[in-house]
């Protein structure tokens, strides 16, 4: 068994989309970022990447490269499910926790958990998504942006 952490924070920006997990949340802002900015996502391959001992995100699919410009998040969990598979590892479970004063997550929740689990090739019952304030505090409680941590367990 290996246990991996992910974490990611990206900043609200004007004129772009908010997603999360995978799902278009509306809202008067996005997440300003090379990718689609999804923190949740980005939070996981990062779990998952640091499970296997394989660095981060940023080194598989870095900012730099106009490849990743825009793409769908889903799609680079897509590449870490199959670093996954090469390796002959299997997701037992994954909790991740979205820290945001701003907007109300609940309702997109369980689309988010079906959406990673999707990718993943596994039960929905094995993802965790849940949201939190920080209360006011941070740059999250000032609304300036949102973060996601992300643990989870790989069996071979």
């Amino acid at each position: 068994m290996r246990i991996g952490h992910g974490y990611d924070a990206h900043r609200f920006a004007p004129e772009r989309k908010l997603t999360l997990g995978g799902v278009e949340i509306p809202f008067e802002y996005g997440l300003a970022g090379h990718s689609d900015a999804d923190v949740l996502v980005h939070a996981v391959c990062d779990s998952i990447l640091g499970a296997m001992a394989l660095r981060d995100i940023g080194y598989h699919f870095p900012d730099t490269d106009g490849k990743y410009k825009n793409i769908c998040s889903l799609l680079l969990l897509e590449k870490v499910k199959s670093e996954m598979d090469k390796r002959g590892y299997v997701l037992s479970n994954l909790d991740c926790t979205v820290i945001a004063q701003v907007p109300k997550l609940s309702p997109y929740i369980q689309n988010m958990r079906d959406n990673i689990a999707k990718v993943l090739s596994t039960e929905p019952d094995r993802i965790n998504v849940k949201a939190t304030t920080e209360e006011g505090m941070g740059f999250t409680g000032a609304k300036e942006g949102i973060c996601a941590h992300a643990v989870c367990l790989l069996e071979e």
